[in-house]
C-alpha cells in the first residue's frame, strides 16, 4: 500500500514539475511584463494631412473655375442669341428695305394700268391682267414678272416646222397659264413657216439669217431677261445668249426711246388688232393686245398709238409682233381678246408661260 502511494505521488510530482518551474520563473521577473514591439512600419504618413489639404484645394479651385465657365458659357448663349435675334432683325429690315424701290417701281407701273382685272401668283410667275380703253381702241394688256426663267417658253405650230395652230391650242396642249401669238410666219406649199431667224431650245429653226428691212429677231436669253433687235452677225445674236425667240417688223422702243416707225407700217394698215411685247428696266414683261374687227384699217389701234402708249408706261424696249387675224391673248384657258377672224387663226410660233 505504502508503495502504490509513493508511485502515484511521483507521478503527479514529475506531471507538474514543469508548471511549478513556470510558476517560479515568473514570481521572479519583474512586476511589469514588457512586450517589444515594432509598430513603426504601421504609423500613418506624416505627410498625409498636407496631401489631402492640396487635393481638396485643388478640388475647390476646379469647382471655382468649372462655375465661371458654366457663368461664361451662359452668358455666352445668351449674347449668341440675342445676336442672332439682332441679326435676324437687320437681315430681316434690310429685306424690306431692298423690296422697297422695287415695289414703289411696280406701283408705279400699275398705277398708269389701272386696276387689275385678274391676277395668277405662283413661286414661278405673277401675272396680271388689265383693260385699256384710251378712248380710240380697246386693249388688254398683261403684265408678268417670270420667278423662273422656264416660266415662259416658245413653240413651234404642231411642234413642227412648217406646222401651225391657235394659241389656245398650244396653251392646253403644253398645260400653259397663258399665251400669246409671237414672230411672223410665210406660207408655202400648204404649210406655214416661221419667218426669218426662229431659235427654239437654244438651237437655230433654219438658220440665222441676217437682219434685212425692217425685221427683227426678239426672244428670251437663258436667265429670263427679253432680248431683241437686229442683228447683222449670228455672233452678235449669239452674245446674248438666247433661249429662243421669233422675227417680225417693226422695233417700236429701243433702250427707252422711241423707233422711228418705217411709213410702209404707219399706213399699212392704219389701223389694226395688234400684239406687242416689251419690258421694263426691272425685266417684268408687258404684253398689250388691241382688239380689231377687221383688218381693212378702220379698227383697232395704231402703231403710233401702241409705241405712245408704251412709252408714257416707262417700257424700254418693244416689239411689234404679228397682228391683224393673228393676235391671240390667252388666260386661264380662255380667249381674252375678240379675234378679228371670228375665230383664232392658226399661227406658226407661241410665245407660252407657265404657272
Amino acid at each position: 500500500m505504502t508503495m502504490r502511494v509513493k508511485t502515484v505521488n511521483r507521478f503527479f510530482l514529475l506531471a507538474l514539475a514543469p508548471f511549478i518551474g513556470l510558476l517560479i520563473v515568473l514570481l521572479l521577473q519583474p512586476k511589469q511584463l514588457t512586450v517589444s514591439l515594432d509598430l513603426d512600419t504601421y504609423k500613418p504618413q506624416t505627410t498625409l494631412t498636407a496631401q489631402s489639404t492640396s487635393i481638396m484645394n485643388g478640388l475647390d479651385q476646379a469647382e471655382k473655375v468649372a462655375t465661371q465657365t458654366s457663368t461664361s458659357i451662359e452668358k455666352t448663349t445668351r449674347l449668341y442669341n440675342q445676336t442672332t435675334t439682332a441679326m435676324s432683325s437687320i437681315v430681316q429690315a434690310a429685306t424690306a428695305q431692298a423690296a422697297k424701290p422695287e415695289q414703289i417701281y411696280n406701283k408705279r407701273i400699275t398705277s398708269k394700268l389701272g386696276a387689275a382685272a385678274e391676277r395668277v401668283n405662283s413661286d414661278r410667275i405673277q401675272i396680271e391682267l388689265f383693260r385699256l380703253n384710251p378712248g380710240m381702241y380697246k386693249a388688254y394688256a398683261m403684265k408678268i414678272k417670270l420667278l423662273d426663267p422656264d416660266a415662259m417658253k416658245m413653240t413651234l405650230g404642231k411642234d413642227t416646222f412648217g406646222g401651225a395652230e391657235t394659241t389656245l391650242t398650244a396653251t392646253q396642249r403644253y398645260g400653259a397659264i397663258a399665251g400669246i401669238n409671237a414672230g411672223g410666219f410665210a406660207d408655202s406649199g400648204g404649210k406655214r413657216y416661221p419667218l426669218s431667224t426662229t431659235v427654239l431650245d437654244g438651237k437655230y429653226v433654219n438658220g440665222f439669217q441676217a437682219t434685212f428691212k425692217d425685221l427683227f429677231f426678239v426672244g428670251l436669253n437663258h436667265s429670263g431677261q427679253l432680248i431683241g433687235g437686229k442683228f447683222n452677225s449670228q455672233a452678235n445674236l449669239d452674245a446674248l445668249s438666247p433661249s429662243f425667240g421669233a422675227s417680225f417688223v417693226p422695233v417700236l422702243i429701243k433702250n427707252g426711246q422711241k423707233v422711228a416707225i418705217p411709213a410702209k407700217w404707219q399706213k399699212t394698215p392704219l389701223r389694226a388688232p395688234r400684239t406687242v411685247i416689251g419690258k421694263y428696266k426691272d425685266d417684268q414683261l408687258i404684253i398689250i393686245a388691241a382688239d380689231g374687227y377687221n383688218e381693212n384699217g378702220s379698227s383697232g389701234a395704231t402703231l403710233k398709238e401702241l409705241q405712245d402708249k408704251l412709252y408714257k408706261m416707262g417700257v424700254v424696249d418693244a416689239y411689234n409682233l404679228d397682228g391683224g387675224g393673228s393676235t391671240s391673248l390667252i388666260l386661264n384657258g380662255r380667249v381674252v381678246n375678240h379675234p378679228s377672224d371670228g375665230n383664232l387663226r392658226p399661227v406658226a410660233t407661241n410665245f407660252l408661260f407657265f404657272k
